[in-house]
């Protein structure tokens, strides 16, 4: 009779070992060592797909999309109030490679908003910011500072509309005082007015409208005034 030999089974590789290990497609919560957890989907042992994520020390709740195990797609972000002890929004928008990228609206508390859009993390491109005093400065970003065109409009009801660069008027601009009914219209360096005309706008507005008559000034060369103003602002975007 003869005798049939079992074979023999060749133990798995480290590289096969690896992969039997790895977390691909959905999986129901995973508990990390520091209590955080995450219920979603993975791909080669990655958060990637669509899922949640809790962070056990600061309350910290993200929902949406993930790429790679960075946020990336459409994703909300919420943190505890403390007061509620309740989840409210921190940021809803769209992400790219763990940092605020395309649209997005973001609280940084109760009364200041930014709506718009954002760049690696920063507010860039239009968009529309709601400040705590209440004023709100709708138009141009770029790397977190109001730069390009836009209108800042004060909760007294004054307003600049005009450029701006790195967070200050730079350029030609219009001031409008509403406790005074002044307009003033001119060029503007580094948020300081340095040539330009004032007159009366909308004085039967004014809470303290001015009493004096403004005469007609005009400088002796307004445009060589004009021109190196305009140097001055050429010459320092450059640095």
């Amino acid at each position: 009779m003869s005798s049939i030999k079992p074979s023999k089974t060749e133990p798995p590789s480290s590289a096969l070992k690896e992969s039997m290990t790895l977390k691909s497609g959905f999986r129901h919560t995973v508990f990390s060592l520091n209590g955080d957890k995450y219920t979603g989907e993975w791909q080669d042992n990655r958060k990637h797909g669509i899922g949640i994520q809790m962070w056990k020390n600061t309350g910290a709740v993200y929902n949406g999309e993930w790429r790679f195990g960075k946020y990336d797609g459409y994703g909300t972000y919420y943190v505890l109030d403390p007061e509620s002890k309740g989840y409210v929004w921190k940021y809803d928008g769209e992400w790219k490679n763990g940092k605020k990228h395309g649209y997005g609206i973001y609280f940084y508390n109760n009364t200041a908003v930014y709506e718009g859009e954002w760049s690696e993390g920063q507010r860039s491109g239009r968009g529309k910011m709601f400040y705590e005093n209440r004023d709100i400065y709708e138009g141009e970003w770029m790397c977190d500072k109001e730069h390009g065109e836009g209108k800042l409009l004060h909760a007294n009801g004054s307003w600049y509309e005009g450029s701006w660069k790195d967070g200050k008027r730079n350029g030609s601009g219009k001031c409008y005082n509403s406790e005074k009914g002044l307009l003033y219209v001119g060029f503007w360096i580094d948020g300081e007015a340095k040539c330009g005309t004032l007159c009366e706008y909308e004085k039967d507005k004014a809470p303290e409208p001015s009493k004096c008559k403004f005469p007609k000034l005009h400088l002796v060369d307004s445009e060589q005034v004009l021109k190196e103003a305009q140097s001055v602002l050429i010459y320092t975007s450059k640095d």
